[in-house]
This record gives C-alpha cells, structure tokens and sequence, in this order.
C-alpha cells in the first residue's frame, strides 16, 4: 500500500500538503442500505476503510489524521446499532493494536469517555499508553465526540484553573491547553463524506481557519485514490489566513 501511495504522489500536484487532515466519515449507512443490507454492514466496511486510509496517509504525507466516528448525538440512534457500533469500536482497538504499534503509528481518543462502556475505556487507555512513543503518524479518534461538549468541558477546566489562581489574566493559548485536542496542530483540511455539506459539531475551536472539502463518495468506498486526489486539489489553494 505504501509503495502504491507513493505513486500517487507523482501526479504533477503542488507540493504543499496538509499537515493534519481530519474526516467526517459520513455514509456506511447508506451504503448498505443501498445495497439491501443491515446498517452494521456499512459500518464494519467502514472500519475496514479506516485501516486502509490510515495505512495511506504516511505515503501522502500527512503527518496527523482524525477521524469523527460517533457523535455525542449519535446517541439517538437505535440501541442496535449503538451497540453494534460499540462492538466495532471494541474489535477495532483489539485487532488493530499490534498493527498500529508496528507501524509507528499514536493513537490517540477524544471525546466523553464517561459515558462509554469501562472495558472500552480500559482499551482506549491501554493502546494510547502503548503507542504514545510513536510518530510516524498521529491518529485521533473522536469518539462520544462533540464539539460543543468539548468547550463546555473545556470551559469549565479553564474556570477551574482561575479560581485555583493558576491563571489570572486567560489567553487564547490557555483555554486551546484545556480542550481533548491540547498538544495537536489544527486541522489544514477537513473532509466530509457522502455528499452532506454540513460540520455537523466536529472541532468548531480548531476548525477556524481549516479548508473543506465535501465529496459525494459515501466512507466504505473513499479510497486512497479519492483522498490522494483531494490532497492534489488542496495544494493549489491559497491560505492567506487573513492577510493579503
């Protein structure tokens, strides 16, 4: 796969890359359900999609990947398919973990983890701690994610730091220190899938200054090809980030 990326890499396109990408894996559902198959379907051909983008981004040269994978209002959706999803989640981590440490890549989670299940607590700590002194890739996870959670949590750990005295005078930089997303570059690009336009709760704070772009390739079919392909298109972007 790595090789194969490296090839997509000569394809006349800008040099500039981003650093970070982040994903709104939007689709499995309607991709099985396209196909006359249980929702669950699309999801664990989402999972198996995850492996293959994770796998590909060292080659493209993106140093940091996120990926949304449940929302804290993904909630509302059947106790089925919550738990199925739970399940994926679980066998993902556990199938994943040697994988993921072979190839240099952190592992990383954000999110409420308080309303998880305690054995998928104890795995989410237990890959982070094992992989935490990788570098060749960064991937983030947001799961239980969502981004007005995270800047009330954020908010109140900030509000706990000024009434310890900790911090007088809050800065920008102090309240970015608070947030799941502390120690991580902000996204250059964010990419959502399956043909909706909207950032539906996903890192609003880090957002700020982030490219988008939406494709109407539902997940389970987003390919490295699509992603190398996106990646081309962002580097004749120009970021003037306010200026001229």
């Amino acid at each position: 796969m790595v090789a194969e990326t490296a090839e997509l890499l000569d394809t006349g396109g800008s040099e500039q890359r981003p650093r970070h990408i982040a994903i709104i894996m939007d689709g499995n559902g309607r991709w099985a359900t396209e196909r006359g198959w249980p929702r669950l379907v699309g999801h664990r051909r989402g999972a198996e999609r995850v492996k293959q983008i994770v796998r590909a981004c060292p080659g493209l040269g993106v140093n940091w990947l996120t990926v949304y994978a449940f929302s804290t209002e993904n909630w509302k959706r059947s106790t089925e398919e919550v738990i199925g999803l739970m399940k994926i989640f679980r066998r993902y981590i556990q199938m994943e973990a040697d994988g993921l440490a072979g190839e240099g890549v952190r592992l990383r989670f954000i999110g409420g983890r308080e309303r998880l299940d305690p054995k998928l607590q104890t795995l989410m700590s237990s890959i982070e701690a094992r992989t935490a002194g990788n570098s060749r890739l960064n991937l983030t996870v947001a799961i239980n994610y969502g981004g007005r959670d995270e800047l009330t949590r954020a908010s109140a750990r900030l509000a706990q730091k000024i009434a310890r005295g900790e911090i007088s005078e809050p800065s920008e930089a102090d309240f970015e220190a608070c947030l799941d997303t502390a120690g991580h570059p902000d996204p250059d690009l964010i990419i959502r899938t399956s043909g909706e336009t909207r950032t539906s709760n996903f890192l609003p704070w880090q957002a700020a200054y982030s490219e988008y772009e939406f494709t109407p390739t539902l997940w389970p079919d987003f390919s490295p090809e699509h992603l190398a392909t996106i990646l081309d298109r962002f580097g004749l972007r120009e970021r003037r980030f306010g200026g001229v």
